[in-house]
């Protein structure tokens, strides 16, 4: 057989992919990461159902740009970003559901983006097995289409840690530049001090390489999304360092504190857990919690042997600054609060995990690979377990507040109207009333505001049953409504007894 001026095609094939340069990248490249965001969209939707009410956290956000409900109470750790990732939906449509499909959908289209940051970074098979890997967490796909920050501040991570090495790799990726822009911006509008705790290796690296477009892109992304939250500072809470005392307030006081088994009791799907006490969740169930750190540090083993270690160092470096405050610095735990972590953790996992399955060889290897595939099967079965317990515990909560709404208005507490007292926020939302508080890390009326409103508008202060009411309350006529004592004060448009 002679060859002519052509190969044969399967030849000319693997030598156009051997040519190709290194970084490029392909729509049958991107495949896979269109295949797993699909999945995980679709997890989200049937496991977490769209018809889940809106959280504590949720309302809070959700009702700072919705003409729906009154605005409740924005406290100072807070940040902007949820608020307007949800408007495009709620500043007109008050429903649950399509809120949920929206931010399922957005979620998905986060997790291709994040992925494809790190695109020549490592082998399309890592990223696909750490992507899979956070989408698989109970935690990812419990939050994923809820209006919280966590999950974002991980895709920003993701973004700008990923572009910042890839721009590292080759100075001309000009996309690359202002990805990392991207990213910090996300992170930033997300949640400012994440933010920040995420970018210190990458601040460090940037100014120790002499990089100042690197420098320059980083921190103009972490300004461009944290500069509304330094003005909201100046114009709501007397300045930045007063709004960052009262955020350490609201949170217990940061300081040195161990709350790594707040984290760990939270596991079992407690979405807060404050005052984090209890026994601790089964140990098949926080095993992957021990396992994580031990694999992340087999792929840094492996990419050091394989003279790559800058990009596993760095991941692993940010997901050591972005979870050091939330597991020492303050006295509670929630375990949205580690996603970013998380994320950037699950790219030298999926090295590891790799490198396990290939890498061994002789008579190890079919045992290797059976403990390999049956530890991720349990794993996935244990995640899917906690989320179902989780999503059923908190509807049960939210469809209590909304039977506590249809008492309150069965009580002619009807907008335009005040709810006080015990979950306020919650309830108040799903009554369409406005919510106050005398004390607390909700505070925003005193005791008199209550009284004068009161004479205009129906005001409702709860408690649980049982518990004695505020002074103001006390001679208010009370009802029973589910676990709540209802206590409505006299006035033109309540019922009296």
């Amino acid at each position: 057989m002679t060859h002519g001026a052509g190969a044969p095609p399967t030849v000319t094939r693997r030598s156009e992919k051997r040519s190709r340069p290194a970084g490029s990248w392909t729509v049958h490249d991107a495949r896979p990461f269109a295949v797993l965001a699909a999945v995980f969209t679709l997890a989200q939707l049937v496991l977490v159902r769209p018809t889940l009410g809106l959280g504590w956290d949720e309302i809070v956000y959700t009702s700072q740009v919705t003409a729906h409900h009154p605005a409740a109470f924005f406290s100072a750790p807070r940040s902007r970003g949820v608020s307007l990732l949800v408007a495009p939906v709620a500043s007109w449509s008050d429903s649950t559901v399509l809120l949920r499909i929206y931010l399922a959908l957005l979620s998905g289209l986060g997790l291709y983006l994040a992925l494809r940051a790190w695109r020549g970074l490592f082998p399309t098979r890592v990223l696909v097995t750490a992507g899979a890997f956070f989408a698989s967490l109970w935690v990812t796909l419990f939050y994923g289409p809820q209006a919280m920050p966590n999950y974002w501040v991980a895709v920003g991570a993701l973004v700008a840690v990923g572009s910042f090495l890839r721009h590292r790799q080759d100075p001309a990726a000009r996309g690359a530049l202002w990805a990392v822009v991207a990213g910090a911006a996300l992170m930033a509008w997300m949640r400012p001090t994440d933010a920040v705790y995420v970018s210190i290796p990458l601040l460090v690296l940037a100014a120790a390489g002499r990089s100042p477009r690197l420098l320059a892109a980083l921190v103009g992304g972490l300004l461009a999304g944290g500069v509304p939250w330094v003005i909201e500072a100046y114009a709501s809470f007397g300045g930045l360092g007063e709004r960052l005392a009262e955020a350490s307030r609201i949170q217990g006081g940061l300081g040195l504190h161990m709350a790594v088994d707040d984290q760990l009791r939270s596991l079992g799907g407690r979405t807060l857990c404050r005052p984090c006490t209890g026994s601790m969740p089964h140990p098949v169930i926080t095993l992957w919690w021990f396992v994580l750190p031990l694999l992340a540090v087999l792929g840094l083993v492996v990419a050091v042997r394989a003279r790559r270690a800058l990009r596993t160092v760095v991941p692993l470096a940010c997901a050591a600054t972005a979870a050091l405050p939330y597991l020492f610095t303050i006295e509670y735990a929630a375990p949205r609060f580690l996603q970013p972590a998380y994320a950037l953790l699950a790219l030298p996992v999926a090295d590891a995990l790799w490198y396990l399955v290939t890498a061994v060889r002789g008579r190890w290897r079919p045992a290797v690979r059976a403990v390999v595939a049956l530890g991720l099967a349990g794993h996935l079965v244990v995640q899917l377990t906690v989320l179902v317990h989780t999503a059923n515990r908190s509807a049960a909560g939210r469809e209590e507040w909304a039977r506590t709404a249809e008492g309150l208005h069965r009580l002619g507490v009807s907008p335009p109207c005040l709810v006080t007292g015990h979950e306020s926020i919650p309830i108040g939302y799903y009554t369409g009333c406005s919510s106050g508080a005398t004390a607390g890390n909700n505070e925003n009326m005193t005791a008199a505001d209550i009284r004068r409103t009161a004479e205009r508008v129906p005001v409702a202060e709860i408690t649980r049953a049982g518990s004695r009411p505020h002074a103001y309350a006390r001679t208010w006529p009370v009802h029973r409504i589910e676990d709540y004592d209802i206590r409505v004060a006299p006035g033109p448009d309540a019922p009296r007894e």
